[in-house]
């Protein structure tokens, strides 16, 4: 059995397929982001889902793409973790850039891949191999333009009383925004970069208010000049993207970018459909 993964901060998607390339189950759990995560978490996360747990002595090979799988430390401390949950499994961690990579971006071709989800990040593929200029320090000083950047915009905005009083008022109606409340899933919760990313719905939900297009256009913009404009070949070459703050916000992205001369290639809101036509090919 052959298992995919591809793990944001949120959720991750797990696909099997037989030796055939034939798909047996689809499931998903929570996020498994090491970065955020103990050891104990993740293996409750694993041993909590059902087809997982159930099939996990027959696993041969994982794939997994993964947020927070940036540093050699990381990769070693989730491969440690499945070494010990899937016995006979031979696995490969990789951070989920390359997911966002296979996904959009046909080998042999060059392209900027971007992911914005909860978190956010950006690579140069040149058609074989992956260059970064920026190393991500985590959601608290980078993720620019990601679901978590925008849910501590509106949380900031709301109570350094910035946001319009209309918007305001219907941001209070629809989440629990006690100052206790948003410390405690900050500080003593686990993983507040998804708590925060679960603010940014809200900026979808009102993406036409003009506050809300203010945000959403000074997000993107910031993404573009700290990110993408890194890269010499920027203007040159198709920007493609994944993630759920891509795709439910692409006309809005699509304006930003095309504004700085820069090519839309594709946006999907999962990489996981193009990750296993990706490993079909190469098994």
């Amino acid at each position: 059995m052959i298992l995919i993964v591809d793990s944001g901060a949120t959720k991750s998607d797990w696909i099997a397929l037989d030796e055939k390339g034939d798909q047996l189950f689809l499931t998903q759990t929570l996020g498994l982001s090491p970065e955020v995560l103990t050891r104990e978490v993740i293996e409750d996360r694993l041993a909590n889902n059902f087809e997982i747990s159930k099939n996990k002595e027959k696993v041969t090979r994982l794939y997994f793409y993964g947020a927070g799988c940036g540093t050699d430390r990381m990769k070693q401390f989730l491969t440690a973790i499945f070494k010990d949950f899937f016995p006979k499994a031979k696995t490969e961690v990789k951070e989920d850039t390359y997911a966002a990579i296979f996904a959009t971006t046909k080998i042999g071709h060059q392209g900027i891949v971007c992911i914005l989800g909860t978190g956010s990040n950006c690579s140069y593929y040149d058609g074989h191999q992956l260059f970064q200029k920026v190393t991500s320090l985590g959601y608290i000083p980078m993720d620019d333009g990601s679901g978590n950047f925008f849910g501590r915009k509106l949380i900031r905005d709301y109570y350094f009383h910035k946001m319009p009083q209309d918007l305001g008022m219907k941001f209070a109606k629809g989440y629990d925004l006690d100052a206790d409340v948003i410390k405690e899933n900050l500080y003593k919760q686990p993983n507040p970069n998804t708590y925060l990313a679960t603010f940014a719905r809200f900026l979808v939900e009102n993406k036409d208010h003009p506050y809300c297009k203010g945000v959403i256009d000074k997000g993107f913009q910031q993404f573009v000049n700290n990110y993408i404009m890194q890269f010499e070949l920027a203007t040159k070459v198709p920007i493609n993207f994944v993630g759920s703050i891509a795709y439910y916000l692409r006309e809005e992205l699509t304006t930003v970018l095309e504004r700085n001369d820069l090519i839309v290639g594709v946006i999907r809101q999962r990489p996981i459909d193009g990750l296993v036509e990706f490993h079909k090919e190469n098994l």
